[in-house]
């Protein structure tokens, strides 16, 4: 542990941002889990609705430098060509 007090500061306020950034980006992979679980599922206008929602944590996790911009374009794109296949399938 530190013994200057900046430094015992700039731990725990790291370790607040750790815990915060961690349960957001969670949150972003489970909106994703869940737009692939509807789209399984067939329920298309749940699955709009969570793709929409997925793809603002995506987004906002990118802006907020918690995943790499390339990253959020790849997933992003990645989760839309799932969506759009369930509602072709028809």
């Amino acid at each position: 542990m530190a013994n200057i007090k900046s430094a015992i500061k700039r731990a725990k306020t790291s370790e607040k941002r750790r815990v915060a950034n961690s349960q957001e980006k969670a949150a972003m992979r489970t909106a994703v889990k869940r737009v692939d679980a509807l789209v399984l599922e067939g329920n298309k206008e749940a699955a709009q609705e969570a793709f929409v929602l997925a793809t603002k944590k995506i987004d906002k996790a990118a802006a907020k430098g918690l995943i790499h911009q390339n990253k959020a374009g790849r997933d992003k794109s990645r989760l839309c060509s799932s969506h759009r296949s369930s509602l072709i399938r028809d």
